[in-house]
């Protein structure tokens, strides 16, 4: 696979999303539905109907990257979604998982730690 910054913002569309669109259908998705700049640098991800195929879209310096992977056997696990909602934003952590077929809804993370006088972020 790839190291991701655990700083990287990753957004993954509810809906599934046909697998025939290309960087250009997937840039109209992001900006059109979502309102996100497709050059910022994050990454976008779209899981297809049947939910074996995955395609993970971002700009760097200079042209778009477009990861796809097609599972040979079962399904990637999706998060929990809030109702109404188009997309939910995951981690670099998260995303890994999601691509490694890892059930995200499944899997809870302990408390983060503070130092004694701050507040917990």
């Amino acid at each position: 696979m790839f190291a991701l910054p655990a700083s990287v913002r990753v957004v993954l569309a509810v809906e599934p999303v046909d697998m025939r669109k290309s960087i250009d259908g997937l840039m109209a998705l992001v900006r059109g539905a979502w309102g996100e700049d497709v050059y910022s640098g994050h990454l976008f991800a779209f899981v297809s109907r049947r939910g074996d195929r995955i395609k993970v879209l971002t700009w760097s310096r200079g042209g778009f990257v477009l990861l796809y992977k097609p599972l040979e056997a079962g399904r990637f696990r999706l998060p929990s979604v809030d109702a109404g909602a188009q997309a939910v934003t995951l981690d670099a952590t998260q995303l890994a998982m999601l691509l490694d077929g890892i059930d995200v809804a499944q899997k809870r993370r302990p408390a983060a730690w503070s130092p004694p006088g701050r507040a917990a972020s």
